[in-house]
Order: structure tokens, then C-alpha cells, then sequence
């Protein structure tokens, strides 16, 4: 029988046992390795498909778009379904939209169909938002001093899902010719499977009758400095890693790089995405959330400054693992700031919220990306990411100025 502490007037969330704790930590961290291979694997192939398939090499990087849109659109009924029926309903709805892709991403390179590949990836955004919530469910039943660390534990997760995603990929693409990819897809789609059945063991609270109508109005919590500063800072941080990290591999490959150095170079950057969870909570509680973000906008700006220094591997290479520790530190930065800006009933619909604004955000700049890329150049995209850059620093110094 579970040791569940009896939940305090203030938070209606009991706390679960330390056990429970820690089956959960592990769990979702084991989870996020698995499905993060799934996000690997669109990233490194989608533009690399995109470009065989579609209709126009315009259009090349609209698949990586589309997986984007799909995590935009799916975040907010997953929400809703982990606040009506519980977050581990949400996470095995996910895991199916895991496995639907990738059965039809390798239908579509078998059939040679551009917009079959885009419903694909479409999906593998859907388990994508879903995959979002872990780091957020990693906090359920845990105690407020603790918070910050478990979900930036199960961040660390990604890690092995920086090694699972590009190893697969290497192994896997030649394996069906001449069907590049085809088999790939095939095994993210097990894999899928196999996130399912780890996150069969999950437990954690189930929301309280009469929680999800609970709270203040969304309209109240949206309005305050953190939660607006909170927003800002993730959606820059992630649409400025979404941005670069779409066009790489594509850039890589005109650069006349191989598509082994491009997977080699999404691998290092994933590691460094995920890499550093392992001690960011605790940079967090002894820094706190705020320096933490301003490191990671630092961070990524020196991605930015390395990318324009040249066009060989180690360049790609070098900006790609700043961007991924910058991305880090803005993120999981700003998604302890959203646990400051909310009370427990009031949890999923707001953390929903702060993520469907945050990848509307990236969407957009994932459809730019290979845009520019594809009209210009890879400096090009490079300069562009300057702009987001200077905009929310110039905002978040309006805010601070206001509030003294």
C-alpha cells in the first residue's frame, strides 16, 4: 500500500513516499531517454527527407515544422487530459502518437510521399508535448524544496536519448535499401513501445475532485512578472535552439559534410541539451532560477558567434553543443520559475499554458528556419537568431524597470 503524507491546507497535492519518489524519478527519467530518441530522430532525418520528398527544397524543412506545430498543437488536450483523468493517461495517449509516427514516416519514405511524411511528424510532435509534461510530473507528490531537482534529473534523462536517437539513426538508415531511413523509423516506432510499458509503472497523485475547476483565473496568473518572464525567457531559449538545430543538419550536408558528421554533431548537441540537468537544479537552489536563464541567453549567443567563425565540422560541432548547455540553462531555468508562479490545483492548466505558448513561439521559427536557409545561407540564419536575442533581454530589463 502506498505511504502517501497527508496533503497540507496550503497544498492539496499529498506528498508521495520516498520509494514512490524515487520509482517515479526513475521512471520518467528512463522515459525521457526512450522518448527523446523519438525528437532525435525527426531533427536529424526530416530535413534530410524533407529534401528528397518534397515538391520544392523550399519546403525541406517543413516536416521538422510540422513535428513542431504538432507539440504546439497537442500540449494544451494533454493537458486537459492528464487534469480529467490522471498524467499517466496523457503519457501512454502519447506514446501511441510515438508509435503511429513512426509507422507512417516509414510508409511515407517507402511510398515516396512528401505530405504522409508531414502527418508523420506531425504525430511525433504530439508525443513530443507529451514527453514535455515528465519534467513537470517529476514534481508531482515531491516537496517543494525538492522540486526544482527532480525535474531537472528527469530533464538529465535525454542524455542517453542524445546517444539512443543519432546511434540509432547510424545504424539503422542503411538497413532496408534502397528505403533510406524506412528501417529507422520502423525502430523509433518499437522504441515508442517500449517508453509505453516503463510508464505502465508510473505513480502519481490523481487529481482531487473538483481540482481542475480549482484556482485563480488563467487570465490572473498569466498577468504576473515572473510568470510573463518565465515565458519569455523558455520561448526564446527553445525557438533559438529550435531554429539553429533544424537548419544544421541540412547546412551540414550542403556544406558537403557527411551525413555520419551531422549525426555525430546532433548527438554532442543533445548530450549537451540534457547533459547538464544533472547539477542545473541544484545551480538553480543556489543561484538562483534567474541567473541561471541570463547564463543560458549568454550561452546561446556565443552558439551564435562561433557559428559565424567558419563553415568546417568542428564549428558546426562547437556552436552545437554551446547551443544545446545554453538551451539548458534557459529552460529548465525558466521551467522552475513556472513551478514559483502557480499553486498545486492550478498546475497542469498553467504549465500547459506556459508550453503551448512557448512552442506556438518555436513553431514559428522552425517554418522561418529553412526559409532563410534555403534563401540565403547558413550565416544568414546565424545573423537572423540575433534579433529574439536582444528583444526578450531588452524586455526582461523593461520589466525589471517597471517593477522598481
Amino acid at each position: 500500500m502506498s505511504n502517501i503524507a497527508s496533503a497540507s491546507p496550503l497544498d492539496p497535492t499529498p506528498e508521495l513516499s520516498r520509494r514512490e519518489q524515487r520509482g517515479n524519478i526513475f521512471r520518467l527519467t528512463l522515459a525521457q531517454a526512450l522518448a527523446g530518441a523519438n525528437t532525435t530522430v525527426i531533427y536529424a532525418t526530416g530535413a534530410i527527407i524533407g529534401n528528397m520528398l518534397a515538391p520544392s527544397k523550399t519546403l525541406a524543412t517543413l516536416p521538422i515544422s510540422i513535428f513542431v506545430v504538432g507539440m504546439a498543437t497537442c500540449i494544451l488536450p494533454t493537458g486537459a487530459i492528464a487534469r480529467r483523468h490522471g498524467r499517466r493517461a496523457a503519457f501512454l495517449a502519447g506514446t501511441g502518437c510515438g508509435v503511429l509516427a513512426g509507422l507512417l514516416a516509414a510508409a511515407a519514405v517507402l511510398l515516396g510521399s512528401f505530405w504522409l511524411f508531414c502527418l508523420a511528424t506531425f504525430f511525433g510532435g504530439a508525443y513530443a508535448a507529451v514527453v514535455l509534461s515528465f519534467r513537470f510530473a517529476a514534481a508531482d507528490g515531491v516537496s517543494p524544496a525538492l522540486r526544482a531537482r527532480a525535474l531537472s534529473f528527469v530533464m538529465g534523462g535525454g542524455v542517453a536519448a542524445g546517444v539512443v536517437g543519432p546511434q540509432l539513426v547510424t545504424y539503422t538508415m542503411y538497413l532496408w535499401p534502397p528505403h533510406l531511413f524506412a528501417a529507422t523509423y520502423l525502430v523509433q516506432a518499437a522504441v515508442a513501445v517500449l517508453s509505453a510499458l516503463v510508464l505502465l509503472g508510473v505513480r502519481l497523485p490523481m487529481p482531487a475532485p473538483g481540482q481542475a475547476a480549482g484556482g485563480r483565473p488563467l487570465a490572473v496568473i498569466a498577468r504576473q512578472p515572473r510568470f510573463i518572464t518565465a515565458v519569455m525567457c523558455g520561448a526564446v531559449s527553445y525557438m533559438l535552439m529550435n531554429f539553429l538545430m533544424t537548419a544544421a543538419p541540412l547546412a551540414m550536408h550542403l556544406c558537403g559534410h557527411s551525413q555520419e558528421n551531422a549525426n555525430l554533431g546532433l548527438q554532442w548537441h543533445v548530450i549537451a541539451m540534457y547533459g547538464p540537468s544533472f547539477f542545473t537544479g541544484r545551480l538553480i537552489t543556489r543561484f538562483g532560477a534567474g541567473r541561471i536563464v541570463a547564463a543560458g541567453l549568454l550561452l546561446t549567443g556565443c552558439a551564435t558567434a562561433v557559428g559565424l567563425t567558419g563553415l568546417d565540422v568542428a564549428h558546426f560541432w562547437l556552436a552545437l553543443v554551446l547551443l544545446g548547455v545554453g538551451w539548458n540553462f534557459g529552460f529548465v531555468g525558466a521551467s522552475a520559475m513556472v513551478l514559483e508562479c502557480h499553486r498545486p490545483e492550478e498546475k497542469t492548466q498553467v504549465q500547459s499554458f506556459n508550453d503551448f505558448i512557448v512552442f506556438g513561439t518555436v513553431a514559428v521559427g522552425s517554418f522561418a528556419s529553412g526559409g532563410v536557409l534555403a534563401a540565403y545561407d547558413w550565416d544568414t540564419v546565424l545573423w537572423v537568431s540575433f534579433v529574439p536575442l536582444v528583444m526578450v533581454v531588452a524586455a526582461i530589463a523593461g520589466i525589471r524597470w517597471r517593477r522598481a
